[in-house]
Parts: structure tokens; C-alpha cells; sequence
């Protein structure tokens, strides 16, 4: 399934700088506003979402600040969950979007979590896919994950781990054993996956995440709103994979957290069943937004 041409595309200007941005559909329905993770990760691997668009949406992405072809400032001082908050308001406003539903994936999900506990007025929906409500927890599941690695790989990891060696190449490789069993099974990624993890921004990883999935070093290590999840009464479909780096667990935390919103689970997935389960995974997201246009 090839994914559509976007109608429109431009470059916004958020905060004092200017922000990529790239749309697909018409908002006939609604628009749904796609929030891509990483963090620093540019949004084109998140653009088979434009899927969507036959369900009679406007799907509109953007390059967060730092990454992709939206501005990069000096510094790393403003790469903040707080202020990627105000980001996506910003964005909003300066598109005209209006009231939206919002997708957040993996730190998109932190993030769209985050705007929903302040903005939630301007929501119809909320889909967390593979979202996070508390980076200790997600830490201490993916170091989990990582004792289920073959014995050489955890040897490897944790040899450079010691060393501190995350650029060395055997260091690399060991994370991509871990990147092919969590982040995506597919035997052969998608085009758009490989790019976008290729041009990954390291001042924005390596200052809010750290230097691989499963060292998580950096500001937001301690970052934890599981308590306030029952403040979100915006409706909410929560996804995930089976084989998630972002496991099951931390998804039925949501689903518990957020109260009436609906959990799905996708079993021959891991971190992006928007693509591992494409055809599936278009039904139940395009389904779940058909039933609050209306909000």
C-alpha cells in the first residue's frame, strides 16, 4: 500500500522559529494532528498514517524543534517536554487546525500525554501508540528486555555500556538485535523507518533520552504523570504491540490511568504496528476517531 502525496506542506513559525510541516487529505471529518517520537526523530516514518486520510481526515505532521528541517537553535537548552507542549499549542494555533484529535507515538505519546493534561479543551480524541506515562518504569522494561537478549549481545551492551563506548559500532549493532525484536519485526523496514532513524538529531536524543533506547541518561529519565492520568477525560484509544519496547505493561498502566478509554494490543507487533499490522492497525485508529468528530 503506497502512501498518498501530501496536499499541502509548508514551513510554520512557532515559539521564533520556523517548524516543517506536511499535510495529507482533507479535513472532511476532522483533522489528526501526529506527534513523531525519538525524541529527535523526524516525523517521516510516522507518515503511513496518511493512511487516514480515506477515513475522511486532514493528517498533518511536523518535524519537532531540533530535528528533521524544522529550525535547529544553538543550545540544548530549549529541547523540554514543557516547552514541546507549548510547541504543539503553538502549532495548532498557527495552522488554524481548530479542535483536534491528537496521535502521539512513543515520546509523541509522553507528549501528547502532556499536552492533554493542559490543552485538553481543544481535543475531540487522544491516541497514545506506544506511549509512555513514566520513564522509570519504561526504564526498568527495557532493561528487562534486554536480559532476554542473546548472551553475546547483553555482553557486548554492557561491556560499552561500562565504557561509555555508545558510538562504538559493535555497540550499534547490539542495540539493532534489540531494535529488530522491539521497534520493528518486519524483515525488511520500511524505506521511510530507515531514513528517519538515520537522520535521528542526537542533541535531542542524547539530551532528553540518552545514547541508545535502553540507557536512558538523559533530562527526562525521571519524568513520571502516571498520578495524573485521571485528570484526562478526553476519549482515548491506547495501542500498543506485544513485543513492544514499550511493553503491554505500560499500556494497561494507561488504559487503567485514564478512565473509559479502550486498550488494543496487537500481537504480531512491537513498537509501530502502524506498520507491522498496517491494514489493522488504519481500522481500529480510523474507527475509534469516527466516533468523536462530533466532540
Amino acid at each position: 500500500m503506497g502512501t498518498v502525496r501530501p496536499s499541502a506542506k509548508g514551513r510554520a513559525e512557532v515559539l521564533g522559529y520556523r517548524l516543517a510541516w506536511e499535510a495529507f487529505g482533507a479535513a472532511d471529518r476532522g483533522t489528526l494532528l501526529c506527534l513523531h517520537g525519538g525524541p529527535g526523530v523526524p516525523h517521516g516514518y510516522l507518515t503511513c498514517l496518511a493512511d487516514l486520510a480515506r477515513f475522511g481526515y486532514r493528517v498533518v505532521f511536523y518535524d519537532q524543534l531540533g530535528c528533521g528541517t524544522s529550525d535547529r537553535p544553538k543550545g540544548t537548552s530549549l529541547f523540554t517536554i514543557e516547552r514541546a507542549v507549548e510547541e504543539v499549542e503553538g502549532f495548532r494555533r498557527a495552522l488554524g487546525l481548530g479542535k483536534i484529535h491528537l496521535l502521539g507515538n512513543s515520546y509523541g505519546g509522553m507528549l501528547a500525554i502532556a499536552y492533554a493534561l493542559k490543552y485538553q479543551r481543544h481535543l475531540r480524541s487522544l491516541v497514545i501508540a506506544s506511549g509512555l506515562p513514566s520513564v522509570p518504569v519504561a526504564n526498568a522494561e527495557l532493561r528487562r528486555l534486554v536480559t532476554q537478549l542473546p548472551t553475546r549481545v547483553q555482553r557486548t551492551i554492557a561491556r560499552l555500556e561500562r565504557q561509555e563506548a555508545f558510538d562504538d559500532p559493535a555497540y550499534q549493532r547490539a542495540a539493532m538485535v534489540f531494535y529488530r525484536r522491539h521497534i520493528c519485526r518486519l524483515r525488511t523496514w520500511p524505506p521511510e523507518l530507515t531514513k528517519s532513524m538515520a537522520e535521528l538529531s542526537l542533541p535531542v536524543y542524547r539530551t532528553m533520552w540518552g545514547p541508545s533506547e535502553f540507557a536512558v541518561h538523559g533530562s527526562l529519565r525521571y519524568w513520571d504523570i502516571t498520578d495524573q492520568l485521571p485528570r484526562i477525560r478526553t476519549p482515548t484509544l491506547v495501542t500498543g504491540g506485544r513485543y513492544d519496547e514499550i511493553t503491554p505493561r505500560i499500556a494497561r498502566t494507561l488504559h487503567r490511568g485514564i478512565r473509559g478509554s479502550k486498550l488494543v494490543i496487537f500481537p504480531k507487533s512491537s513498537h509501530l504496528p502502524m506498520w507491522e499490522e498496517r491494514d489493522r492497525y488504519m481500522q481500529v485508529v480510523g474507527n475509534f476517531l469516527r466516533l468523536h468528530d462530533d466532540r
